[in-house]
């Protein structure tokens, strides 16, 4: 059986430790040199970069995100350990990990390492499906007689890469298809490299939960365990078409991804939809002082990231939970496109002015949507707004002075409510 040495990256047939190094991080599978679908997903991304950034928190826990009202943007594996996940609001993650670090994340730090992630896979192959800042998929059918060695040493090669140079971990997935790549990366984290060859997809997938399917949630999961479907297994013995009728257009899917079935291809030019940011309050508020300065902050995030993307939105969208759950979307567009933090605050604030005040709130968010390439378009000025222009300068300047001394080099006053 073929083996690969994930340290020195001899390969050799298949043994407990490494005949060159002896070394015990080894890779074996039948299929090893013949899969070429892959999925790489960095290590708790930004937990990971504030570490390697400041080496005082290597053996601590530590948490990115915002203050006791905020959520849990992502933790290192100490944290997770005690239970702690993304998402989950900052009270939570504190009781169940008093000890963690709470670290404020730095954007377009991230940004930064991801871009340079991203280099190191572009000498591996053109097509790559980024899906988010820290993981993407890769397609390296064909390359092994442009590199000289098959798909598993050059994805093996990588993340020693971004360990060595980067300082960033990244765990990796390799199959015949995106989805079971999808899968793999999740298996052995972190620092991981699984595989799931042709010949064994079946056998591995027909205990798992239907849960592991990717984009099945929470209200779907519950759809489907009321027609009796838990696992795998379950899901191949219902018809494909009994499938679509219960289930609608996923049903086929379903169908499909039971099987270990998937044949979207990795799309490089995968276009981004939206970009948005929330926030969940630890007590309900009707404060709009307080509400007004996390719309703030929420449309800071959106504009680096739109600006990091080089894209630029036409609509603005406000999103807000009331205590009782029910939600409220707003919308509005904008004469022009734009990045600027500026317009998207002063746009949802003009939506947030528009809802009853004296609701109280659990969850605030804003977003850009219909989406173009930067292009200026929105700093030319306004004519029912003619400051429009120069705090559009005046935000280019402050970018620049925070790309150069760091994020918090300047901060707006509405930024501290």
């Amino acid at each position: 059986m073929p083996a690969l040495c994930r340290d020195c990256l001899h390969i050799f047939e298949a043994g407990r430790r490494c005949p060159s190094c002896h070394r015990p991080r080894v890779l074996h599978h039948p299929e090893l040199f013949e899969l070429s679908i892959a999925h790489m997903d960095c290590d708790a991304f930004y937990a990971s970069v504030e570490k390697r950034d400041n080496p005082e928190l290597a053996d601590k826990p530590v948490i990115v995100g915002g203050g006791r009202r905020g959520v849990v943007s992502t933790c290192c594996y100490i944290a997770r350990i005690k239970g702690v996940r993304s998402a989950m609001p900052m009270f939570q993650a504190l009781k169940l990990c008093p000890e963690a670090v709470v670290v404020k994340g730095r954007m377009d730090v991230y940004v930064e390492v991801s871009r340079q992630i991203r280099a190191m896979m572009e000498e591996l192959t053109p097509a790559i499906e980024p899906l988010s800042l820290d993981e993407a998929f890769m397609d390296l059918t064909g390359t092994a007689r442009l590199h000289g060695a098959p798909p598993a040493v050059m994805l093996a090669r990588l993340v020693k890469r971004m360990e060595d140079e980067i300082g960033i971990t990244g765990s990796i997935g390799l199959s015949h298809n995106k989805f079971l790549a999808k899968v793999a990366s999740d298996l052995d984290k972190p620092k991981g490299f699984a595989i799931i060859g042709k010949g064994e997809t079946e056998d591995f997938l027909r205990d798992k939960p239907v849960g592991l399917i990717w984009g099945v949630g929470a209200a779907t999961q519950a759809a489907l365990e009321r027609a009796g479907i838990r696992t795998f297994a379950d899901l191949r013995r219902w018809d494909r078409k009994d499938l679509a009728a219960r289930f609608g257009s996923s049903g086929a899917r379903l169908w499909h991804l039971s099987r270990g079935e998937d044949h979207r291809r990795v799309a490089r030019d995968t276009k981004v939809k939206s970009i948005s940011n929330e926030t969940t309050f630890h007590t309900d508020t009707a404060n709009m002082e307080l509400l007004d300065g996390h719309l703030w902050r929420l449309a800071e995030k959106v504009s680096d990231r739109a600006k990091a993307k080089g894209l630029e939105g036409r609509v603005v969208v406000l999103k807000l939970k009331r205590a009782n759950h029910a939600l409220l979307t707003r919308r509005v567009s904008l004469s022009a496109p734009t990045q600027l933090a500026d317009a998207i605050y002063r746009a949802g604030r003009r939506l947030l002015g528009k809802v009853d005040s004296d609701s109280a709130f659990r969850l605030l968010g804003i977003g850009l949507s219909e989406l173009t390439p930067e292009g200026g378009a929105a700093t030319v000025g306004d004519l029912l707004d003619p400051d429009a222009g120069k705090r559009a300068d005046a935000e280019r300047a402050s970018d620049a002075i925070r790309a150069r001394f760091g994020p918090d080099a300047i901060l707006k006053g509405r930024a501290l409510r």
